[in-house]
């Protein structure tokens, strides 16, 4: 697959990218069908459902926002995918008001659990719209990525609230409800009855360099790329990470 996002963009995509596109030709060879059926929960203007449209899979959005929705729908038409994509507006505690249960090959759940009431019946949900033999990839904002990034902002204050705070926020200006460490995410995949695919940090590094140096070096962002790779995938790494990106596989697709 390759990067349907502007270069500069792909610093906080690249990684997410990589495994999904792994995990959508595993889903292609084991069921035979070029077309996948994909719901993206919390998927905005389609960020990744109209570039995965474009690969010829069949996507699902849903959203509890209008304005993202009709962006996404515009967008869609854009780039010639408007058949392959549908919008509709919900949310991931009412999913199956709108989504059909047990209907989709992958969903994604990016950026959602940091905003619901209780994450694990929203894993849940996702879990529920899978088929047999289907893959969950989850993304969300990581809890020490948050502290590093205070910390090195001079708000050792703030840093420490984030540590201590059982949301992972750092005072009341926060505008993330919550952050996840990497044990906290898995356990809720696996609490879904998920096996754990993979786990990738993502952003480790590319929210700490000036983006003037990747903007005015030469192959600075390539290289920098090629580090995020690297380190994606090394726990040591996820600790400080800005998200964690993991990949769930129900049993039979584990074993397809």
């Amino acid at each position: 697959m390759s990067d349907p996002m502007r270069p500069r963009a792909a610093l906080r995509t690249a990684v997410v990218w990589e495994v999904l596109q792994n995990a959508l030709e595993r889903r292609v060879r084991a069921t035979g069908r070029q077309a996948l059926d994909i719901l993206d929960t919390g998927g905005g203007s389609g960020n990744f459902a109209v570039p995965l449209a474009r690969l010829g899979h069949r996507v699902t959005v849903v959203d509890p926002s209008p304005n993202a929705l009709f962006a996404l729908e515009r967008r869609a038409a854009e780039e010639g995918v408007a058949d392959r994509v549908r919008g509709v507006q919900g949310d991931a505690h009412g999913l199956f008001d709108v989504a059909e249960r047990g209907g989709y090959d992958v969903v994604l759940c990016h950026g959602v659990l940091e905003y619901v009431d209780d994450p694990a019946e929203g894993v849940r949900n996702a879990v529920a719209a899978l088929r047999p033999e289907g893959v969950l990839s989850l993304l969300a904002s990581g809890l020490g990525g948050a502290v590093l990034a205070r910390a090195l902002a001079g708000h050792f204050t703030e840093a420490r609230q984030a540590l201590d705070d059982p949301n992972g926020r750092w005072g009341t200006g926060d505008p993330m409800p919550r952050r996840f460490t990497a044990e906290q995410l898995t356990a809720l995949v696996e609490g879904a009855g998920l096996r754990i695919g993979a786990v990738h940090g993502v952003r480790v590094f590319a929210d700490l360099v000036p983006g003037v140096l990747v903007d005015t070096e030469p192959g600075a962002l390539d290289a920098l790329l090629r580090l995020e790779a690297a380190a994606a995938e090394l726990a040591a790494f996820h600790s400080v990470a800005t998200q964690l990106h993991v990949l769930g596989e129900t049993r039979e697709a584990r074993g397809a």
